[in-house]
């Protein structure tokens, strides 16, 4: 064994694999431990990032990697943003500054990155049915002496799909490790029966039956997710127990820093910070057009004052969404349903056919969990469920896992379902308000991460026509039509050039209904039509507008501006709408060789 006064300046700086970590004495792994928790919060500090979580597991991930032979035995980290530990521990620490930013390393675990990271993850809930193949695969394969294990937390546990993974496992005998990390909050603080059970297991207070137990998991805990000795012993004692088992850890979620722990919501992902105090650096006092999840939060509140059939949903996300503000003024009629996306469109389809008038706000990329449910219990049904899509488009750093930019086609060929993009705050505020009026069908309305760009926001409702755009600037040669926030970039660029009138500029607003009535003037009153959208191409709005001037029978050229074939990594959005080429300087290099091919 190696000992720590061998080793200058700490500990952390000579692990470079987990075999380092293995030759650790007890007493050197808690100091690791708070090495490990000290350079996760200097670079957080200052590169952002998920902290909270990462923070909680610290223990764990270094007594999983000591008593297990990773990357040969397999470990799946659930959902991923608590995996910086691991990430740092196993041959990363070099570049873990690069963390979440272009051409870096995710802030998820993901195969093509490293051996070590034996399953891609980001969406939470999938890392049981991930490690039981895993299993099975090895039992089929025949290979001997191999562990499986899967870390999940409360709130993720909960889901419907870790439902149907423990369900099987529990009928097989594969030899997995379930590591149930209970901390009693995903992003905002755990819900449900599952979690009120928890909690009394905690306490001891549970009923004799343990549902883990009931099925056919060796259970043990609740232990103490912090005492690092008593983690590898129980680690060890489990290793050497075949078939599925789960062992139950209490951990506290921003362990080692005061502020994180006392604020665990906003201490999740909490921009940057003191890494001394962990005071979160001021915004800046300039004020600014809100956040699109803030008008969607106000909006609701204030339509639900006047409508009393009005409700809210959101699957784990009130802060996220910005549904607390609902939750906190009109708490009976308001629900965080959980890690339960296909529950909450089912339960809003429910509720729209008995007379409520249900928004279901829902991330866009996390809509995609729910998919039949859109289908088969809302549009076949013809209810008149209002989804809100937050977090539409590319949303930054989070990457690949989390953008929003296939709701435009996977949504597009459901019938019954109307789909609007607004502008602008204004015209957020103003669909919602159509939208509850009663519009008999299904709608989607799809807005993007971040701030909008109007400070006078709050205004007099106004009903949109459905199936109706703008014409915002009408020109003679060029036709350029946005769908969404993404207009207003169009709308900027329009206004530096001096193009003599010769580009119109449409703000389509509905990707379903198409305006047919402006597309038909578009196209024989225009040379050449754009479309730019923040979404896939294959299937997406500029797809829509091209199948309607085969229809039609148009000649005139068009242009698709959206996103290519490819899964897009992370990055700014400034930087991934460059790669994407749906950026400012893009769009006017095109415009201007149109404009000088005369």
């Amino acid at each position: 064994m190696r000992n720590i006064f061998s080793m200058p300046k700490g500990i952390l700086q000579h692990i470079n694999d987990p075999k380092d970590i293995r030759a650790l004495e007890i007493v050197d792994l808690i100091q690791l431990a708070q090495e490990l928790r000290e350079f996760i919060i200097d670079i957080v500090a200052t590169k952002e990032g998920h902290l909270g979580a990462s923070l909680g597991v610290v223990e764990l991930t270094i007594a999983l990697h000591y008593v297990f032979n990773t990357p040969k035995d397999k470990l799946i980290w659930d959902v991923g943003h608590q995996a910086y530990g691991h990430k740092i521990l196993t041959r990363r620490r070099e570049i873990f500054n690069t963390n979440r930013q272009l051409g870096g390393i995710s802030g998820f675990p993901k195969r093509s990155e490293s051996l070590y990271d034996d399953f891609g993850t980001g969406h939470s809930s999938t890392s049981i049915s991930a490690i039981l193949g895993m299993a099975l695969a090895s039992q089929i394969k025949g290979t001997k002496n191999m562990q499986h294990i899967a870390v999940i937390g409360d709130a993720s546990i909960a889901s419907g799909m870790a439902f149907e993974g423990l369900n099987h496992a529990g009928d097989t005998n594969a030899n997995i490790l379930i590591v149930l990390n209970d901390n009693a909050i995903g992003i905002d603080p755990s819900v449900g029966a599952l979690k009120k059970y928890l909690t009394n297991v905690k306490k001891g207070t549970a009923k004799d039956e343990n549902i883990f137990e009931c099925l056919n998991f060796n259970y043990s805990g609740p232990m103490d997710g912090h005492d690092l000795a008593a983690l590898i012993n129980e680690l060890k004692r489990l290793k050497d127990i075949e078939g599925p088992k789960l062992l139950h850890i209490i951990t506290t979620k921003g362990k080692g820093l005061k502020k994180a722990e006392e604020n665990q919501v906003v201490y999740h992902a909490p921009g940057k910070f003191n890494k001394e105090t962990g005071d979160l650096w001021p915004k800046t006092s300039e004020k600014q057009p809100p956040k699109y999840q803030d008008v969607f939060g106000y909006t609701i509140v204030e339509l639900a004052k006047n409508n009393e059939n009005i409700v809210g949903i959101t699957p784990a996300m009130p802060t996220g969404s910005s549904l607390k503000y609902m939750m906190e003024q009109l708490p009976e009629r308001a629900f965080d349903v959980g890690i339960a996306e296909q529950h909450a469109v089912t339960m809003a389809g429910g509720m729209a056919a008995e007379g409520l008038v249900p928004f279901c706000n829902i991330y866009s990329t996390f809509l995609q969990r729910a998919y039949d449910q859109i289908i088969h219990d809302v549009a076949l049904q013809n209810l008149p469920v209002i989804f809100c899509l937050d977090r539409a488009g590319l949303v930054g750093q989070d990457g690949a896992t989390h953008h929003g930019i296939y709701d435009m086609a996977y949504l597009r060929c459901i019938p019954n379902l109307i789909i609007f993009a607004p502008l602008n705050e204004i015209e957020l505020r103003d669909i919602m308000f159509t939208a509850q009026l009663g519009l008999g069908q299904p709608i989607a309305i799809r807005y993007p991460r971040g701030r909008g760009v109007t400070l006078d926001w709050k205004q007099k409702f106004n009903k949109i026509p459905i199936g109706i755009s703008q014409e915002l600037k009408k020109g003679t040669k060029i036709a350029v039509l946005s769908i969404g926030h993404i207009g207003n970039m169009v709308s900027d660029l329009l206004k530096s050039m001096n193009e003599k009138g010769q580009i119109g500029h449409y703000n389509m607003r509905f990707v379903k209904p198409l305006d047919t009535a402006m597309l038909k003037k578009i196209f024989s009153t225009y040379e050449s039509v754009i479309t730019i959208e923040d979404g896939c191409k294959m299937g997406g709005f500029g797809n829509a507008i091209l199948e309607y001037a085969n229809e039609i029978h148009s000649f005139v050229p068009i242009k698709i501006f959206g996103i290519e074939d490819v899964f897009i990594e992370q990055g700014t959005v400034e930087e991934l709408h460059k790669i994407a080429k749906i950026d400012i300087s893009t769009l006017k290099n095109y415009i201007n060789n149109l404009l000088n091919t005369d």
